[in-house]
């Protein structure tokens, strides 16, 4: 499991790097979700974010150190070739729409299809609902969203940047399941050295999502950069 990790970063030796790729429509939400992950943070002022930006957190996962790369991609139109570039070497990604705005949940099979044009096609990706705090204005059910994370293979949780809840275990959730990935396909290497032929060992295996009571197929992923 992931425990917390300080926020900012932390010293001393880090055993893995994980490029993460925040993406969404522009104000769903994404650079508060980054603020209050990497900072503890939450401004009721948030500009939009111009290009791309970055911060990182270490956090302590089975008693290794995991530095989280987290790089936050404008929404608006005229970035969107800018930061596509940006996609490359991220092993997760979240893709965030705004619960009480339709349009910008119906926008994330346009997402998803470029995030999967650009990134590695084993990229773990967690679709999240943000801005769970305005209950009363919902305009996306949440049985929509799961539907749709069964259906394309995503994780799925819903989350407030404005309260924090949920924040932590979607980060978390996405990182020790990268995390847990790198292993297994590290161990799966060593045991099937000169079998080149072999897909793996990681096909069908299930997952339980924290927060959402259903099970979703687990998706490989490529590695990371290690420290």
């Amino acid at each position: 499991m992931a425990g917390g990790g300080g926020y900012g970063g932390a010293s001393g030796k880090v055993d893995y790097v994980f490029k993460v790729v925040l993406i969404g429509d522009s104000a769903v939400g994404k650079s508060q979700l980054l603020a209050r992950f990497a900072r503890d943070e939450f401004s009721m002022d948030s500009k939009a974010t111009i290009g791309v930006e970055f911060q990182t957190r270490t956090l302590s996962i089975e008693q290794k150190s995991i530095k989280a790369q987290i790089w936050d991609t404008a929404g608006q139109e005229r970035y969107r070739a800018v930061t596509s570039a940006y996609y490359r070497g991220a092993v997760g990604a979240m893709l965030v729409y705004d619960m009480t705005k339709r349009e910008t949940f119906e926008h994330i099979p346009r997402w998803l299809e470029e995030l999967r044009a650009h990134a590695d096609k084993n990229i773990v990706i967690i679709l999240i609902g943000n801005k769970s705090d305005l209950e009363d204005q919902r305009a996306v059910p949440t049985e929509d969203a799961k539907e749709f994370a069964e259906k394309e293979g995503l994780f799925f949780l819903e989350t407030s940047a404005l309260n924090a809840t949920n924040v932590e275990n979607s980060f978390n959730t996405l990182m020790t399941e990268i995390y847990n990935t790198v292993n297994k396909k590290n161990l799966a290497s060593v045991e099937n050295q000169g079998d080149s032929n072999n897909p793996g060992s990681l096909a069908g295996k299930k997952i339980v999502i924290p927060g959402s009571g259903q099970e979703i197929p687990a998706k490989n992923s490529t590695c990371c950069s290690s420290s």
